[in-house]
């Protein structure tokens, strides 16, 4: 059955939705009709947006306009949040939205202004329960420039931002999408220098940091990954003793038979070494017809 996209337009008046059925009938209308009348029916919403954004209804609304609405036909939304961003990143619905125009901004200047509120700011939203959210999402799809200098605020603070409930997601982020150089930088503080370094010691027996040690293992260079190995493993029975290292000592014990022959692999080998020793044998024999088998073995 047809939708009657003019009916959808004169019934839907935009405004904060009061309840769930309004809120699902102004994405649907957003949806069905024609791209003039979504733009006549959304500029209702100037002067509500930061009302909607904050309600657990308007927030899908705010939403749908984003995602189905040309971003510079949308500026009153942009306008509304200038001055705002930190704040509303750090709220329950408002951290959606920001993700949302970030998802769907086509323009660099369209969105900038987003995003620089964001990268002022990165460090607290990183600690965040919903700031975290935003700030690894420019860490995800930010070019490399916004990269650095999120990362560039946890200089000096990797390990303290590492023992952190919601900042150590974004710290492994960091060590994910950082460049090689950034990465390097990371790593080097949170391994250290000295074989007694108890910095590393307590991140790998931290319920959070433990995690940020593993993504190490994952993405460090060779040099790195091979010192932070002997590292662990001067305290690997210490940390099977504590309920968060134990997830380091078995991640360790992981890497090193990723490293090492199997032995279902390790007897292909030798099977095949038989075989090919076998082959060698019967080719000499029938090369040296009359050879003493005694001297083929040698």
């Amino acid at each position: 059955m047809g939708i009657d996209r003019k009916k959808a337009l004169n019934t839907v008046e935009m405004r904060c939705p009061a309840n769930v059925q309004l809120m699902e009938a102004k994405m649907v209308a957003l949806e069905v009709i024609e791209l003039d009348q979504k733009i006549r029916l959304v500029e209702e919403l100037d002067g509500h947006v930061m009302k909607c954004v904050r309600d657990q209804n308007g927030n899908h609304v705010i939403q749908k306009c984003i995602e189905c609405i040309p971003m510079d036909r949308i500026g009153f939304i942009i306008s509304a949040f200038r001055g705002q961003v930190a704040t509303l990143s750090t709220h329950p619905y408002g951290c959606r939205v920001i993700q949302r125009i970030l998802e769907h901004s086509s323009n660099e200047l369209q969105s900038q202004c987003i995003i620089d509120e964001i990268l002022d700011a990165a460090y607290d939203l990183s600690q965040d329960q919903y700031g975290n959210y935003v700030t690894q999402h420019v860490l995800e799809r930010g070019k490399q420039h916004e990269r650095g200098h999120i990362i560039s605020k946890f200089t000096g603070k990797t390990v303290q931002m590492s023992q952190h409930k919601y900042a150590s997601n974004v710290v492994e982020k960091c060590l994910e999408y950082g460049d090689s150089a950034e990465r390097e930088c990371l790593v080097e503080e949170i391994i250290g220098q000295s074989d007694e370094n108890d910095s590393l010691l307590t991140m790998m027996k931290d319920q959070f940091a433990n995690y940020v040690v593993q993504k190490v293992l994952e993405v460090s260079n060779d040099r790195q990954r091979e010192l932070l190995l002997d590292r662990i493993r001067v305290h690997l029975n210490a940390l099977k003793k504590y309920t968060y290292g134990k997830h380091i000592a078995a991640r360790f014990e992981q890497v090193l038979g990723e490293a090492m022959p199997r032995p279902r692999e390790i007897s292909n080998q030798w099977r095949r070494r038989r075989e090919l020793f076998i082959i060698v044998r019967v080719n000499s024999s029938k090369q040296q017809p009359g050879t003493d088998a005694g001297l083929v073995d040698k």
